[in-house]
């Protein structure tokens, strides 16, 4: 069997902290994680979050850690495995290997810590020892429109369990913003000695829209296109908002690029107050003018230049 080189895997140093290892492998998590695939790329994606997962098991355990360095000095990646009769103090010809313990770990993670030598994903004995551990929790982003994120409703996501997938109904809160994280109970991982599943974290992202954008996490944006004539006199126009169309009154004599505020339109903050819509905006000529039309501006262009 090939060595696995989990330092690799998570895009860290072998000096790095468990704090950078930890980062290292939610960013990883995230964006390899099955449900945000489909296809071939999903296939691929959960062999690498299989990998992923593995390495972290390793690395954030001070135990595994330095069982694996201590192997590391003598294996380098790429070169077939073979676990000999004394690897750091441990006689691997004996270790009984429970398959269903270690499912989801590869031959070699197998080979090293399998069976009930040491770790939480060892044999029977280390369970009753230990007692139920409960499932990590496993944290994935989640893309709507801002229109989702204003009016909520339910979407449906694709889980991965193990070697199966399912459909789950997730309830998207009106008006929430982006980079808000809902907490799905029991859909991360899997307990082990009879230990509650973990917790799917589902962090929310903003995908880029047409016509609207978020600014400050809670104020939404939108630009709003007028002719000379209603900069200068004045009008009624009507807005789209995420929540509908309003009508908005152009003051006269309104600039480009000047902003007018719709109160309490945006999105909800942490405390529960409302963010704004803002519409900013851009001063444009028509397509298609008659010649009545041009020859008016043009008598405006002589009255300003006399």
């Amino acid at each position: 069997m090939k060595y696995i080189d989990y330092y690799e895997a998570l895009g860290v140093p072998r000096s790095a902290t468990e704090k950078e290892i930890k980062t290292a492998y939610r960013k990883l998590a995230r964006q390899h994680h099955p449900d945000l695939h489909q296809g071939d790329a999903k296939k691929a994606a959960e062999e690498k979050f299989k990998t992923i997962n593995e390495a972290y098991e390793v690395l954030s355990d001070p135990d595994k850690r330095a069982k694996y360095d201590h192997l590391g000095m003598n294996w380098q990646s790429g070169q077939d495995f073979q676990p000999g009769p004394d690897m750091g103090g441990f006689d691997f010809r004996n270790v009984n290997i429970n398959g269903q313990d270690l499912h989801g770990f590869s031959d070699f993670f197998a080979s090293m810590f399998g069976g009930d030598v040491f770790g939480r994903r060892g044999g029977a004995r280390a369970e009753r020892q230990r007692g139920p551990v409960r499932g990590e929790d496993i944290e994935a982003d989640i893309n709507l429109l801002v229109e989702e994120l204003y009016n909520g409703g339910e979407k449906d996501i694709q889980i991965q369990a193990g070697r199966s997938s399912k459909t789950v109904k997730v309830k998207i809160p009106p008006r929430i913003y982006p980079g808000a994280v809902l907490r799905l109970k029991g859909l991360g991982g899997e307990g082990n000695g009879g230990g509650a599943a973990g917790d799917l974290l589902l962090q929310l992202k903003n995908l880029p829209h047409p016509i609207w954008r978020i600014e400050d996490q809670v104020d939404i944006e939108a630009d709003l296109t007028i002719y000379p004539e209603q900069a200068v006199v004045g009008d009624k126009v009507s807005v789209p908002t995420p929540d509908g169309m309003v009508q908005l009154k152009i003051p006269a004599g309104i600039h480009n690029g000047q902003k007018m505020r719709l109160k309490d339109k945006g999105l909800k903050r942490k405390n529960g107050s409302f963010g704004d819509m803002f519409v900013r905006v851009k001063i444009d000529t028509p397509l298609e003018q008659s010649a009545e039309e041009i020859e008016l501006y043009r008598k405006i262009f002589e009255l300003r230049n006399r």
